[in-house]
């Protein structure tokens, strides 16, 4: 029989880790989604709406990424 035992000073370390990956990553999901409806709500202008804004149908997803 083998026991396996965390220390104290570890179990919070990894569990952290963990906790701030997972964050970390629907943090990231978040900032796709809004990327994506920036991306839509682009797209979806004619061409002279995006000329206002100073866009041309090429530079949509740059706009949609940088967050124009």
């Amino acid at each position: 029989m083998s026991t396996f035992s965390l220390s104290h000073r570890t179990s919070p370390d990894f569990f952290s880790r963990v906790i701030e990956a997972v964050v970390a990553f629907f943090d990231s999901v978040s900032e796709g989604r809004r990327i994506a409806q920036r991306y839509e709500a682009l797209s979806r202008l004619s061409d002279a709406a995006l000329a206002r804004r100073g866009l041309t149908r090429q530079d949509i997803a740059r706009a949609a990424v940088s967050g124009r």
